[in-house]
């Protein structure tokens, strides 16, 4: 019998400070842990901590996640959801419960699937498909852009948006696709490579909304990747948040944070144009105005220089001089031109350059005469040729061994190929080989008959 020792010493801890030793003890025992388990209770506070518990068939954990670990949350938890969370198990002493306060969470399976990625990014990344130096520059005044995401949501509604305000003119192709769920990798890979054979806009932009890495996850498939690296266009990939990094975001020639940061990076801002534009015509303006001065300057001094009375002096002088220029120019051309002429005339008579169209005539139907007797001669010997080489075809048939297998013979050839032409070659027992028209035989001698025992 076992009798209960009670007592009041002060040895007998209090229970705050029992929960206390308890809290210090899981606290050194499980300084972080991964558990996995599905959402029960889930509650967002409105000041931004998240509270739920992690259940098994088993058991149930506590869990919390503080508002700033929650806002940096990529999806929505929600009950029933089967979760793999991160934390430090601790106890919240006023009811000396224990739980786990989570610094990061995931989807479960999500563990093996990033394992999956970060093995993909690394064989890409050692084909050399993130390089900077493949990277394309993206045109400077672009003027039709093809678009490939969703027809619906706010991501086409954020891209039409800016490119219209941002450069009016500039023209937009949409090629409607799936960017999440099954399916949604092939559609984005048919759209480019339809924009490339189209071949009818300057540059693509890639890209969605933001979203959980669920939904985004079209944009780290292989096919796509490899799809915008392939790409003759330039790409810009604009993929969720600023936050939110993907494969494509790597390969692409431009990674926009956004949609909207894509579609900026795509087309000038018409104001800054304008207002470049602006700046340089005044600096124009100015440099014309500077260098017509200075010319203004020397004409003045040249005209002082030489006593000139008036500007309009100067300009006869030098009009007067241009025309005098302009007369020995045409008095020397034509007496040129004359000379040609008559050396001309001087050989058309010495070799009858007049008769020379007719001789010409003449010698072109000399020539295809010509051509038409070499062509029947040609075509006389070529079927002399072809008729002896029949014959000779015909002679050499039926001189042919093979023509006398036909008529039902055969060769006896020793094992060794060598061909037997008497019987009294061969001893009872030897193997020979048979040989007909079509294939042959082995046979073994079972007789020889050398012709002379019938007298013959």
């Amino acid at each position: 019998m076992t009798t209960m020792r009670t007592g009041t010493g002060s040895g007998i801890p209090t229970v705050s400070a029992l929960t206390k030793r308890l809290k210090d003890s899981l606290e050194t025992s499980f300084p972080a842990v991964w558990v996995k388990g599905e959402i029960v209770g889930y509650k967002r506070q409105p000041q931004g901590n998240v509270y739920f518990s992690l259940k098994d068939n088993w058991a149930r954990l506590d869990c919390v996640v503080w508002s700033k670990e929650a806002a940096r949350l990529s999806f929505e938890p929600k009950d029933g959801l089967q979760l793999e969370a991160f934390g430090n198990i601790t106890v919240y002493e006023p009811y000396g419960k224990y739980q786990l306060r989570v610094s990061e969470m995931r989807e479960a399976g999500e563990g093996r699937r990033q394992a999956a990625l970060e093995a993909l990014k690394k064989k890409l990344h050692a084909e050399g498909l993130f390089a900077d130096e493949r990277k394309r520059p993206l045109p400077k005044y672009p003027r039709r852009v093809g678009l490939v995401t969703s027809p619906s949501g706010a991501a086409i509604r954020d891209l039409v948006k800016v490119l219209r305000g941002r450069w009016p003119s500039i023209q937009i192709v949409l090629a409607p696709v799936k960017v999440q769920g099954e399916g949604a990798a092939n559609e984005i890979v048919w759209a480019i490579k339809r924009f490339n054979r189209y071949a009818g806009v300057d540059l693509l932009i890639v890209g969605r909304g933001g979203g959980s890495i669920d939904d985004l996850w079209a944009f780290n498939e292989e096919i796509v990747v490899r799809a915008i690296a392939d790409s003759a266009l330039p790409v810009i990939s604009g993929v969720g948040h600023e936050a939110d990094v993907t494969l494509a975001d790597l390969v692409a020639d431009v990674r926009a944070s956004t949609p909207s940061n894509a579609a900026e990076r795509a087309v000038p801002d018409r104001r800054q144009v304008q207002a470049t534009e602006g700046a340089l015509a005044r600096r124009l303006r100015r440099a014309m105005d500077h260098a017509l001065a200075i010319r203004r300057q020397r004409f003045d001094h040249v005209t002082e220089k030489h006593h000139f009375r008036n500007r309009a002096e100067v300009f006869r002088l030098m009009r007067q001089r241009v025309t005098e220029r302009e007369s020995r120019v045409r008095l020397h051309v034509l007496g040129r031109l004359r000379m040609a002429r008559g050396r001309l005339e001087k050989a058309a008579a010495a070799y009858g350059l007049r008769q020379f169209p007719r001789h010409l005539t003449e010698l072109r139907l000399e020539q295809r005469d010509v051509g038409d007797r070499l062509e029947r001669a040609t075509r006389d010997r070529v079927t002399s040729r072809r008729l002896s080489l029949a014959t000779c075809e015909a002679r050499l048939t039926a001189l042919s061994p093979r023509a006398v297998l036909e008529r039902g013979y055969c060769l006896v050839r020793r094992p060794d190929g060598t061909l037997l032409r008497a019987a009294t070659a061969l001893a009872v027992g030897d193997p020979i080989r048979l040989e007909f028209a079509r294939g042959d035989a082995d046979a073994r001698v079972e007789r020889v008959r050398t012709g002379e025992e019938d007298g013959t």
